[in-house]
This record gives C-alpha cells, structure tokens and sequence, in this order.
C-alpha cells in the first residue's frame, strides 16, 4: 500500500508484549504492520476454514483479509501476529483483501475497549493507513489492523475438516489447540481429550456470552466462524454497545431476521457449540459424552450472568429473589428505554452518596418515565442491599460499572476526524477506553447520553 501512516498506536499493549520502545518510530515496523515487507526468513500465511453464516451452511470460507505473521515470545506468553486488510489471500473469494480505515478505527479501538473492561478478546497493536482506493458502497481509503491473540483458531476450523472428511487433520488441530492452549486437558486421552477440549470451550463461551450481555455488548455477527475456541471476543464488524436498552436491538443493519440481537445471543451462543461438538464427533464417536459437555453451557451461562448481575448491583451472597429482581429491573430500562450504561453507573454513585444523602438516588430516578416503576423496584433493591456499609459497596460498584464505553457516535466522530488526517481522537478514545471506570474530567462529555443522531449510524458487514 501506497504512502503508509500511523494512524493509531497501542503504547500500553506494545509494553506488555516487550517490543522495542521505539517502535512506532522505525520505518521497517511500518512497512511490516502495513504488510508492505517482511522480516528475514518470514512466511505470512492465511488459513483456511468453513462455518455456518446467519444459520446456514456456508461451505469454505477462510482468511479472506488476515495474514498471519507468526507467533512471538511475550511476557504475556506466545501470541500471534495477525493483518487484517494487507491484501488478497487463497481465501479471498474474489474479493480485494483489504480493509477501510473506518472498520479498521472501530476493531482497534473496540478490541482495546473490552479489554479495559476486563472482558476476554483478540487485541489490537496499531493501526495503519494509506490513500490506496478500496470499492465498498462508496470509494475509500485503505487500513490494516494489527490483531494480537495466543491463538485465532475458530469453531469454524474444526467445521471444515469434520465436513471435509479430514480427520487427520482435525484431530491434529484439536490436538494443538490442548497442547497450546489447555494445560488442563493436556493428560487426557482418546475420546475422553475431545470430549474435555469441547467442555471447556463450553464454559469460556458461557462465560464470555454473560460478560457480553452485563455490559450491553451485541456483537452483530455471531457465525460460527467467527467463535474463538479459546473464548476470545473475535471479529469486531457490525459491534455495538447499547444507547437504550433495548433487549430486542439489532445492531447489524444486514440482519434484517434479527437472529443475531441483543437478547439472543447467549442461545445463538448454545446453538454454535453445538455445530462444533457435531465436528468433533468423529473424535468422540458417542454422542452422550458430547451433549453431556455441551448440557453444562445451560448451568454455567445463568450462573456467570446471575453473578455479573449481582456484582453490578453490590450484591453479596445468593438470595432467591435476585433473579427476579434483575429481570423487573432490565423490564423497567426497556419500558422506557433507559441508557445502559448511563444507568448503572448513576446507580452505583447514589449508593454510595446513599450514606449521607436522602436525594442521592434522584437522578437515577430521572432517567425513568414512569417513575413509580423506578421507586417501587428501588424499595425492593434497597432492602435487599440490606445494612451493608454502603460507601464501600458504591465504590465496588464504580469498578463493575464502567463509566465510558466506545459508543457508536464517538467512533463516528473519531473515524469523520481520521478521514480528514486528524488522528488525535482514535489515540485520546483509546486512553480513556484502557481506563473505562476512572474519571476522565477532560473527556466528560463522552460519558454522557448518546446524541439522537447516534440512532442513524448505520452498521454492516460491508467493510
């Protein structure tokens, strides 16, 4: 590509992987991140895969813009270096291999955002620009996103070699995926590895699909290709963090059946397991081990999301109404269509001012239309908080809550300014999204409501 440039740089993520100070000083990094040269002695690859798309069969796809590098020693342990949008690949389906620097802004930024809050994803190290040309609805400018993870295996790779009849091969993926991967698996064998290896991809998806749903993430194109083995949040495209909440969202503007809303992800979630224990079958060769393995998701999803949801709301020990009071509350933000974020944070705050303050909960309460909605459940919620020392309890919450997540307006903003050769927003959104819970008072304004023009972005799967 043409004319390279820096157009975003993780200083904090190039710190944890060990890589030299001043590398986003060095040419040759820029090339190498651009995917213009390579290293002495160095083969980018991309692989191949299949996988079910929007629930349908879609026969092989691949890595139709990723390239990978190869793998690096880190103090975070062995992690893949992977370019997304350097060109064309044997997976490219016609297509140009290439990225836009508005989808790549939104990946490298999203990715950093979960992090932040403690969600398990993929990472991203740079981002890189170009004047190059690429055709989408319209002509734009051309990117390449850096990812980092110790692995991109997908469910989708197991599905091409099971569907192909390649059980070699599939058993040697498998394989590497326990030996790489997951040391507690490791020292067992047979049939009964196989059955291990999908229990716990099992658990990590429940576990990611609960860190998901608590902080009002959708991610907008849940195929079976794009599921992490190791439960990474993998391929940020049509993303979106909930405005109001609204249960029912679908932030994919190519969904038009809304398969992949909000409210359905932690069964769309299930169903994709399923599709990978079917490619593990002829591993496992009974099919009561596999379901027994894939049962366990219907206990491990409810309980991560029942604690998330206690932990949000400062709630120690197990009560029996706790589900219940999570539900009413979630019924009350869709009636009204309450900001997720907004709320839960105002939330905390007032639990915590609580201790010295009869008004503390008034604006939360301003969030609702129908405030005797509000009160009633705040009456519920405050007896079961019980006699806890409250300015402890807010303050736990102020570390669950975050107060900044990466809205769809401030990446439109960042993205409209990048455009224009201005990438100060893409590197000030990335600061305050590795520190989501602190105050930022410089950056007040992006914690704020969403701005009604935000309802008109429009997200696909076109980048």
């Amino acid at each position: 590509m043409p004319a390279a440039h820096w157009v975003g740089c993780n200083e904090a993520l190039r710190t944890d992987l060990g890589l030299p100070t001043d590398l986003w000083q060095q040419q040759e990094a820029l090339e190498l991140f651009t995917g213009n040269r390579l290293t002495v002695d160095q083969h980018s690859y991309a692989s191949v895969y299949s996988g079910h798309q929007f629930g349908q069969w879609a026969g092989q796809l691949g890595d139709g813009r990723a390239l990978n590098l190869g793998a690096i020693e880190t103090p975070l342990g062995l992690q893949e270096l992977q370019l997304k949008g350097a060109g064309p690949t044997p997976y490219s389906r016609r297509g140009d291999g290439r990225a836009v620097l508005r989808s790549s802004i939104r990946e490298f930024l999203a990715s950093e955002a979960m992090q932040g809050l403690g969600i398990s994803t993929t990472r991203a190290l740079c981002v890189t620009g170009s004047p190059a040309h690429v055709r989408r609805e319209e002509v734009e400018t051309a990117a390449v996103v850096t990812r980092v993870a110790p692995s991109f295996v997908r469910f989708g790779h197991f599905e091409h070699f099971a569907s192909n009849g390649h059980i070699d091969e599939l058993r040697a993926l498998a394989d590497h995926v326990v030996t790489a991967h997951l040391p507690e698996v490791q020292n067992k064998q047979g049939a009964e590895r196989y059955v291990a290896l999908l229990h716990e991809v099992t658990q990590r998806t429940a576990v990611l699909m609960a860190q998901w749903q608590a902080v009002g993430f959708c991610h907008g194109v849940m195929n079976t290709d794009n599921m992490s083995v190791l439960g990474l949040t993998l391929d940020y495209g049509p993303f979106q963090y909930l405005d109001g909440f609204d249960a029912n969202h679908i932030c994919n503007h190519s969904d038009t059946s809304g398969r992949y809303a909000y409210a359905r992800q932690p069964q769309i979630a299930y169903w994709n397991l399923f599709c990978l224990g079917q490619a593990l079958m002829p591993l496992i060769d009974e099919q009561a081990p596999a379901l027994a393995a894939l049962e366990t998701y219907r206990q491990a999803f409810p309980e991560a999301m029942d604690q998330r949801m206690r932990d949000k709301l400062g709630l120690s020990g197990i009560h029996e109404g706790d589900r219940a009071l999570v539900e009413d509350l979630l019924q009350a933000l869709q009636q009204d269509r309450v900001d997720f974020t907004v709320f839960w944070r105002r939330l905390s705050l007032a639990v915590r001012e609580s201790t010295h303050s009869t008004h503390a909960f008034e604006p939360v309460r301003d969030l609702f239309l129908l405030r005797e909605v509000f009160d009633a459940w705040c009456a519920r919620y405050l007896e079961r908080l019980g006699s806890v020392n409250r300015q402890v309890t807010g303050d736990t919450m102020l570390r669950t809550n975050p107060k900044y997540i990466l809205r769809n307006h401030l990446g439109e903003l960042a993205i409209r300014q990048a455009k224009q050769g201005n990438f100060a927003m893409v590197q000030d959104l990335l600061n305050v999204l590795h520190a989501p819970f602190n105050e930022h008072p410089a950056y007040e304004a992006w914690a704020g409501l969403a701005p009604e023009w935000a309802s008109s972005i429009e997200i696909s799967c076109s980048s």
